[in-house]
């Protein structure tokens, strides 16, 4: 069979599954899709003179930059949030996930990156989330505990403490304030306010979930209620007394397998015990004079980003209206062959052999960039027809710089909002859904529309591919922007516009973050927008051929800029209660 009567078969299968699974992503996160960006003068960052953390909850930015101010580095304070966001900001903080960390070690003159992505348990098997008729389930991968990764949180942030931690504190330190939160308990508000009631019907089928974010007589929580969580802080002090294993094995380990195996899972003890988080080469590029540092495989948000970028370097942005028509179609059209690469071609990298090196080089970006039409949109079919280059949810993310000049960017996800909305019994553990980024069939979608091949099929220990992209850009070798976001398929996109609106339109970050952004992802051929654009960039849009669609879905993308003068913190205005903490 060829390659195009092979695609078009794929197509067939997936087309309607293409336009049913986008709703579901933008029905997870709907609270926030009427976001509606206030005028650029009056947005303004949180200044700081020696150190930042700016997070999507107040309480693990608060608790970040304490450690800051008690002599940590921008790593002991990414660590401490991390753990402290597991208790506070359940919808997406974990230890029952998953994430990228990219690091800039002023120290040590290094960038690195950590992978602690969750791994498919050594039962999976390429069919696992088929039914009976050989067609995607999606009730398996989102719904079901088939659907829950082996958790990588706990591994990838003592493993961050351990290696570029400042050595300054221990584990147990670094926990302490977490613990204490999920034992006191935490007052309901803001963005979780907003989306437990949203738990809470998710959750009816998992008895000791609705437990955990209920009264007594078994109502929700809700705003200014406080949720105490002893079960987490028992867990949470197994890990600060005994590290890693506290989680992986003993008592909580076997809690969580027999939690997800009573719930129809296949993880074992086995799979705990043998998950490993990995210190990797984060991917590299250039941009107008700026080095871009972010996640490698299996993130795939490095390599589209810098392929992203590569193609508009071509293009004169600065002398194009920041907004326009104009300028948005250059980006639309760049994401448009970024990500269909992303779905032809990139997976965990200990099973694909993945053409990076030719994704991420300039002369294939000049190649991509002739092939756009200025005044008009090109169809997803002729990326599909495009040849090949041969080698020669839900998430939350925050920003730290210390005055060493140190930066981290860490993005870490449940998938969907709570997860698979199971906690495991006597841990106070949320897990995740995360194992539905993977392909259930070659061209099938995931719950955010992402199509994928072979490449991303489930197997025994894969990481499935993630878009997540924590990311760091230079100049002369220091930081001058650390940003990343959650949001699912749209994370790239919104990465790719702060980037461009800092670089090329020399905004405030803080305008940046907060300027409407626009989505494009291949497939479905369509363009998501926020509220915020005027009706003429709208129509002369659709005059290019652009199918344009609203809501564009949730993205928070809390974001540092570094200047001569100090720190600017940009908290995303999309998320109810986020925050910049500085000193």
């Amino acid at each position: 069979m060829t390659f195009l009567a092979t695609r078009w078969r794929q197509i067939i299968l997936v087309t309607a599954l293409l336009f049913a699974s986008w709703p579901i992503a933008v029905a997870q996160e709907r609270r926030r899709d009427f976001y509606a960006p206030a005028p650029a003068k009056s947005i303004h960052a949180i200044p700081a003179e020696f150190g930042m953390v700016v997070a999507q909850e107040k309480l693990g930015a608060q608790i970040g930059a304490d450690i800051l101010r008690q002599g940590g580095n921008a790593v002991d304070a990414a660590v401490a949030t991390g753990f402290a966001m597991a208790v506070s900001y359940p919808r997406a903080g974990n230890i029952g996930g998953g994430g990228f960390m990219v690091i800039h070690s002023a120290e040590r003159n290094e960038d690195v990156a950590i992978d602690y992505r969750e791994t498919a348990p050594a039962a999976t098997t390429p069919d696992i989330f088929l039914g009976t008729d050989g067609k995607p389930d999606t009730d398996k991968s989102r719904n079901s505990a088939l659907g829950i990764g082996v958790p990588g949180t706990v591994a990838g942030l003592a493993l961050a403490l351990e290696k570029y931690g400042s050595g300054h504190f221990t584990l147990a330190q670094i926990i302490k304030p977490a613990i204490d939160l999920a034992h006191d308990g935490v007052v309901v508000a803001d963005d979780t306010a907003d989306t437990l009631p949203d738990l809470y019907r998710r959750t009816a089928r998992w008895p000791n979930s609705a437990k955990t974010f209920s009264h007594v007589d078994g109502s929700p929580l809700h705003d200014g209620d406080r949720l105490i969580q002893s079960d987490l802080a028992a867990t949470l002090s197994a890990i600060a007394e005994q590290g890693p294993r506290g989680f992986y094995e003993g008592p909580v380990a076997e809690k969580l397998v027999k939690s997800v195996r009573d719930a129809g899972g296949i993880m074992t003890l086995d799979d705990l015990k043998s998950y490993q988080a990995v210190i990797r080469a984060p991917v590299r590029g250039s941009y107008r004079g700026y080095g871009i540092v972010s996640m490698p495989l299996p993130s795939s948000g490095g390599t589209v980003l810098i392929e992203s970028l590569n193609i508009l370097e071509g293009f004169p942005l600065g002398d194009i209206k920041q907004g326009s028509a104009s300028s948005l179609h250059l980006m639309i059209e760049a994401m448009k062959r970024a990500y269909a690469d992303r779905s032809r071609y990139l997976g965990d990298p200990a099973f694909v052999n993945a053409p990076t090196n030719i994704l991420l080089a300039k002369d294939y970006a000049a190649k991509q960039r002739a092939s756009i039409d200025l005044a008009r949109a090109t169809p997803w079919m002729d990326m599909i027809a495009a040849k090949p280059p041969r080698e020669g949810s839900n998430t939350t993310h925050y920003s730290i710089v210390d005055s060493r000049g140190n930066a981290v960017s860490n993005t870490y996800t449940l998938n969907f909002p709570y997860g698979v909305g199971l906690v495991a019994d006597g841990t106070g553990v949320l897990l995740n859904n995360e194992l539905d980024d993977f392909t259930a069939a070659p061209g099938a979608s995931n719950a955010f529309g992402l199509v994928g091949f072979e490449a991303n099929l489930p197997g025994p220990g894969k990481r499935p591919l993630s878009s997540m992209s924590p990311t760091i850009v230079l100049k002369d070798g220091k930081p001058v922007l650390v940003t990343g976001t959650p949001g699912g398929s749209r994370i790239i996109s919104a990465v790719l516009q702060i980037v461009v609106d800092v670089l090329d339109y020399k905004m405030d970050v803080a305008a940046a973050v907060a300027a409407p952004r626009v989505h494009h992802q291949w497939m479905p051929d369509v363009v998501r927008v926020e509220h915020g654009f005027t009706e003429d960039v709208l129509d002369e849009l659709k005059a290019k051929g652009h199918q344009v669609v609203e809501p564009l879905g949730q993205t928070s993308a809390n974001s540092i800029a570094v200047t001569p003068n100090g720190l600017l913190g940009a908290p995303d205005p999309r998320t109810r209660g986020s925050e910049a903490a500085g000193q």
